[in-house]
């Protein structure tokens, strides 16, 4: 089984570790949830790495969020370059096949922040030209672009004028948008406005677990109606009451997206190496886990390819430039 994975924050964890303890952690072999042993072992297409900034952190010597993402993009280059017999960047579709021709996987790179382009098209330009095809809009805070979806406050108010511009861009450059932890109004404004598919690379079902990171019926209708993908969040406290990342629960929420907006709208976004807590798939490298049980659970092979990797391969050829 093929797989392609929405979202993980693994780029995040081995930067976090240059610039705060000076160690260098490879990519090719590590402890954490991705890798590319891991990646291998689960036959990945491809993997969306993401450059994850929190707004409120930190930095040393005073640096700004931008200079911060630009150092974290830095070490994902330098990872790929170190693995590079074995991984490589896709920008769109071609490329991706590509890399399948050659024998490689595709690493696709990632925005989890939109507040770090600091309200101006011309970063989000740079940003693509340096190889960024997918933007969370938001994370935890208000930006300049919207509002997140962590505070009740937040849920009814929309993309803000500049944030209209930036939907408008994304479609022109050919960047994914994705909404995940943007609020509802947001999403609905999205949902107006794109031109292309949009997607919610890791988030699940609210109707089964009560929770703003997931998306009502409603939303999961909207969304296949468009065109997009939910990426299947692996985060126990996404998935279930007792807050538990099990094999069954996330069933649960795959069978009830499928009878609300159809088995093209569901996609993998594990969040790996962004969640903790203990996780039934304890890697990317035992994902087939989820796979094997699916089967028993009634889906067909074409089913699970469509959640496995099909579905995003469509996106990235609709969407990717």
């Amino acid at each position: 089984m093929k797989i392609i994975d929405l979202h993980c924050d693994t780029i995040s964890k081995l930067y976090q570790s240059e610039y705060e303890k000076g160690e260098k952690i490879s990519l090719f072999k590590n402890e954490l949830h991705v890798d590319v042993e891991k990646l291998a072992a689960a036959n990945a297409v491809g993997q969306f790495f993401a450059l994850y900034i929190d707004l409120r952190q930190k930095y040393k010597n005073g640096e700004k969020a931008m200079e911060y993402c630009l150092g974290m993009l830095d070490c994902f280059y330098n990872q790929l370059e170190d693995n590079k017999d074995k991984i490589r960047l896709a920008r769109n579709y071609e490329e991706m096949n590509k890399n399948i021709a050659d024998g490689k996987m595709s690493a696709f790179l990632t925005i989890e922040e939109g507040g770090v382009i600091d309200g101006k098209l011309c970063n989000l330009r740079n940003f693509y030209r340096l190889g960024v095809r997918l933007m969370t809009l938001t994370w935890n805070y208000p930006n300049e672009i919207g509002y997140p979806n962590v505070e009740e406050k937040y849920m009814n108010k929309g993309l803000t004028d500049f944030g209209i511009e930036v939907v408008q861009e994304m479609n022109r450059l050919g960047m994914i948008i994705d909404v995940s932890h943007l609020s509802d109004k947001g999403f609905y404004d999205v949902a107006a406005l794109s031109k292309t598919p949009f997607i919610a690379s890791h988030s699940n079902a609210r109707s089964i677990k009560v929770h703003s990171r997931n998306l009502t019926d409603d939303m999961i209708r909207t969304l296949a109606e468009k065109g997009g993908i939910t990426g299947i969040n692996f985060f126990g406290s996404f998935l279930s009451k007792d807050n538990f990342s099990s094999v069954e629960s996330m069933i649960r929420h795959i069978k009830h997206i499928k009878n609300v907006g159809g088995i093209d709208v569901i996609a993998l976004g594990t969040d790996f190496d962004g969640i903790e807590g203990p996780l039934e798939i304890e890697n990317i490298g035992k994902i087939d886990m989820l796979f094997h049980t699916l089967e028993k659970s009634g889906f067909s092979s074409e089913e699970i390819d469509k959640m496995s990797y099909k579905n995003a391969c469509r996106i990235i050829k609709e969407v990717m430039i």
